[in-house]
């Protein structure tokens, strides 16, 4: 089924205004928003973590957690950014029309002056160090094709560890996917790295190639 225009595509078309927010969006840098859920993270450390850690008996961890820590990144927040972070937003842009579901992030940023513009952030939960497969599908089937982050040439994936070494995680996401995974420079102290990846467009589109995927892992025993 054709998918007609939603209300946001039609207050926000693809004109040349709207290709000039995405040059802003990216003349911002992303280190700033990154630092937000890097402090947001610690702020539900502090606050949760240090009491009682996750298990991997918790039902329904991932949305769980999610939805825990997107308010402690809000918090850290000024309101002052020309952006604001979300849970669970949907990205209209790739859907497959009528009552198909759009995609759904687990977190975005998204630009107050044009909220179809989002940064999104995905996670999944890694039981082990070595549990990396359904972590690696997300960004082959979803980052990869362009269904999430259509607009944007960077987005993160949020690794839940709830047992197990972070450098090996990387280490294993490196060999299993093939990628190259290196320190980011502004995050040299914390479980970050980059990986580098050219997409596949869809016909008719102008999506960007080039993406640069951020790899998060967030430690969720009792710190």
């Amino acid at each position: 089924m054709v998918a007609r225009k939603t209300y946001s595509e039609r207050q926000w078309p693809d004109t040349q205004e709207f290709n000039s927010v995405l040059h802003r969006w990216k003349a911002a840098g992303t280190i700033i928003l990154l630092e937000f859920v890097w402090k947001g993270y610690e702020r539900f450390c502090a606050e949760s973590l240090s009491q009682v850690g996750c298990s991997e008996d918790d039902d329904d961890l991932e949305r769980d957690i999610t939805q825990l820590l997107e308010p402690k990144i809000r918090e850290v927040m000024t309101g002052y950014e020309p952006f604001y972070v979300q849970h669970g937003p949907y990205e209209h842009e790739t859907r497959l029309g009528g009552s198909a579901q759009p995609p759904q992030y687990d977190i975005a940023f998204k630009l107050r002056n044009n909220p179809r513009v989002m940064w999104s952030l995905e996670a999944k939960v890694l039981r082990t160090h070595g549990r990396v497969a359904e972590y690696i599908k997300e960004i082959r089937s979803n980052f990869l094709t362009c269904r999430y982050s259509p607009f944007s040439d960077e987005a993160a994936m949020l690794g839940y560890l709830l047992s197990g070494d972070s450098n090996t995680v990387f280490r294993n996401i490196a060999d299993k996917g093939g990628w190259k995974l290196s320190p980011h420079a502004h995050f040299p102290d914390r479980d970050h790295r980059i990986s580098d990846h050219e997409r596949k467009i869809p016909e008719g589109k102008s999506y960007p190639i080039k993406f640069r995927c951020h790899h998060i892992v967030l430690q969720l025993q009792i710190l």
